[in-house]
């Protein structure tokens, strides 16, 4: 039998018959046919031996996702915490008005007050003054779109908000920006890159090239990296930023956007082989942060996450798991460097409350594909740390 289509057929078994009739009850028929062609173009050109190593690698993968105590920080569930949030956004002065949720208007309090319980054992609270001693000198950087940006200005006010008297430098540009705790020598930097892979001009247009990583020059010398993409690849129409796509010598107006995110991803992934000291650079790549746009996949009459004030109860996602997961996972699988993989999908698929919505201050419409601060990217920064420490 052909190892791409048993994949296949397992992947689709795993979800287990009630599961898999609760996913069949979310999905249109066009999300469908995106995961059936999810499958068909990138699992299936695999070669037999490959693909017998990809499925070896899943589970190193998985059980890499285990910290050396034995646990699993990315399965438990959502707990009311009267302790929360770690800091007022008032008093950060890091956050951008797309996350400033309070300050434009949001009436509820409760979803500031969740705390993420892992099954197999204990979240540390952040520390932020330990975390400031143990990379004293360092350079830490986030790559990545503007869910680099919700994950980089919370790690910024979670740290002020344990140093609020020590001194900072602040500097806010387009593709490069910086948070230096001077006092402590930590400098957190974040560097727009929403493909990861290059955009340039040409005589046609704006060129989206899978197979290049000439910005990965500016990611160099880092003492820690955590990398972030997906969103942009789903663009199209004004809000795409590119003209054209290449792969290789090919140039075309447009592809299955799942396949040219498993391309530009591999792209990385060779970056990161070829350029990364695991003696000297830790890594991570920051899974893939949901959309709450339907409320189909939780199973609600609602029509997007405005008007949400809970998470959802227990530990697992009506919809299950997005195509792109599986993309991440097996560039993982075949990444020679250690990559920690902050699995933060289902736990961020709970929170469908967690969103701007209607209350962000430089967002049209609704917003449900970022995130409040102090917020949900707070948890990530807890599970970042936690996996730094424990």
């Amino acid at each position: 039998m052909n190892p791409a289509f048993l994949f296949s057929f397992v992947f689709i078994l795993q979800l287990s018959v009630p599961k898999l009739h609760r996913l069949m009850a979310t999905l249109t028929y066009q999300d469908l046919i995106v995961r059936v062609l999810f499958l068909a173009l990138v699992v299936a050109p695999l070669p037999e031996h490959a693909f017998s190593e990809v499925v070896h690698n899943n589970f190193t993968i998985a059980r890499g996702r285990e910290l050396a105590s034995g646990c699993n920080l990315f399965q438990g569930k959502w707990v009311f915490d009267p302790s929360y949030p770690l800091y007022e956004s008032s008093a950060c002065p890091f956050i951008d008005p797309e996350f400033d949720c309070i300050k434009y208007g949001r009436p509820d309090r409760q979803y500031l007050k969740y705390s993420w319980k892992p099954d197999s054992c204990d979240l540390p609270r952040f520390d932020g003054v330990d975390f400031l001693k143990r990379w004293s000198g360092k350079k830490i950087m986030f790559v990545g779109d503007s869910l680099s940006l919700n994950q980089w200005e919370s790690l910024a006010c979670m740290i002020h908000a344990s140093v609020p008297n020590s001194r900072t430098s602040y500097i806010r540009q387009e593709s490069l920006s910086s948070v230096t705790f001077q006092d402590y020598g930590v400098t957190l930097l974040l560097y727009r890159s929403p493909y990861l892979v290059d955009i340039t001009r040409e005589s046609i247009g704006r060129v989206l090239k899978l197979d290049s990583i000439q910005q990965g020059n500016a990611w160099k010398g880092m003492d820690m990296l955590i990398f972030n993409s997906w969103h942009w690849w789903t663009h199209k129409g004004k809000a795409q930023s590119w003209d054209y796509i290449q792969d290789g010598t090919t140039i075309s107006k447009d592809m299955n956007r799942l396949l040219a995110f498993y391309k530009g991803l591999t792209t990385w992934a060779r970056w990161v082989d070829l350029n990364v000291d695991p003696a000297k650079t830790k890594v991570f790549f920051q899974g893939i942060s949901p959309t709450h746009y339907q409320g189909r996949e939780w199973m609600s009459a609602s029509k997007n996450c405005n008007g949400e004030q809970q998470p959802l109860t227990g530990s697992t996602y009506p919809a299950g798991t997005p195509p792109e997961v599986q993309v991440v996972n097996k560039v993982l699988s075949r990444i020679k460097k250690p990559v920690f993989l902050l699995d933060i999908t289902t736990l961020s698929q709970l929170r469908k409350d967690a969103h701007p919505s209607a209350y962000s201050g430089d967002h049209a419409g609704v917003d449900c594909s970022h995130w409040c601060l102090p917020g949900l990217p707070d948890t990530w920064n807890q599970l970042l740390y936690a996996a730094l420490v424990m």
